[in-house]
């Protein structure tokens, strides 16, 4: 089977072996803004090509590819769901060269009744050992950064933090982007950054305390950039671990997915604010995709 995440900027292939076993793996920048003309037939045979010509005949896509701005719309699938459900809630996709099917995103209501949606991070979760077979609590950083709780292996609610998304408006479009310049992105100014988000006064005070610091000449401009993250993190770590522990998730242990220079400051991050965090690669999400695979009805 080959499973695709195929998000916003970028394109991720993997080709899976009955065993469950990636055997082979392909990345490049076509993500669906990056397809000329909404060719995604085109581009999918152009990138899997020589996997389809070896004989595969069996592809799952996931991410945004399956928005309003993807190929086709898979519509959202309310929570609690599994890989059960999602393989039941399946796209076909029209397709010469092979079986093409869609997993549908999911959707949910956070604590207040305020909708949530992701699509992607539902394969990522469920390509964690640890969250089907314990449950627990996800974190899933990036531009919309995910926390998901999984119950009986089935995804049962999430809620969205917009961390990197801020992160780069503050830094590009605002007068605290004028007060930095590049350096290292983690290490003692990150870890500070985190430790403010601890105190008295709320993010909006916090953020501005980082032109203050500067202004003051306590704050060194290449340093600025990572005490921001780490702000912005620290808040967002601080309010999903808070959730979780009101909503009694399994313990405090967070399964953190993604990138290893995001897992990496993020499991920092959870660590500072009192829980416990273990990492877990991007490709989580084949073997997601492989589970969703087995379940589905291919014809």
């Amino acid at each position: 089977m080959i499973g695709i995440d195929w998000g916003t900027t970028s394109f991720r292939a993997f080709r899976v072996g009955r065993d469950g076993e990636i055997r082979d793996r392909r990345m490049a920048p076509k993500g669906i803004l990056n397809v000329p003309d909404g060719r995604f037939g085109d581009t999918l045979r152009e990138e899997i090509g020589p996997w389809l010509a070896a004989g595969e005949d069996r592809v799952l896509l996931s991410g945004m590819i399956g928005s309003r701005q993807g190929w086709k719309e898979a519509p959202y699938l309310p929570c609690p769901a599994g890989a059960g459900e999602l393989a039941g809630a399946l796209v076909d996709i029209g397709f010469d060269w092979a079986r093409v099917k869609l997993v549908p995103g999911l959707s949910g209501i956070d604590s207040s009744g305020v909708a949530e949606v992701m699509r992607g991070e539902e394969t990522q979760v469920l390509g964690v050992p640890p969250l089907l077979r314990d449950g627990g609590v996800a974190c899933l950083p990036g531009s919309h950064s995910k926390w998901v709780r999984v119950e009986g292996g089935r995804i049962v609610n999430f809620t969205t933090h917009m961390t990197g998304e801020a992160f780069a408006a503050l830094r590009g479009y605002t007068i605290l982007g004028r007060m930095m310049r590049d350096g290292p992105t983690g290490g003692a100014p990150f870890d500070a950054g985190v430790a403010r988000s601890a105190d008295p006064g709320g993010l909006l005070h916090h953020l501005f305390g980082v032109r203050a610091l500067a202004l003051a000449d306590r704050l060194p401009e290449s340093d600025a950039p990572a005490y921001l993250s780490g702000i912005l993190i620290g808040h967002e770590v601080r309010a999903a671990l808070a959730a979780a522990a009101m909503e009694q998730a399994a313990g405090m242990v967070v399964q953190v997915i993604g990138a290893p220079e995001l897992t990496m400051l993020y499991a920092k991050a959870i660590t500072a604010c009192g829980g416990y965090a273990e990492r877990h690669d991007g490709e989580a999400a084949a073997r997601g995709l492989a589970l969703v695979g087995e379940h589905a009805q291919w014809g």
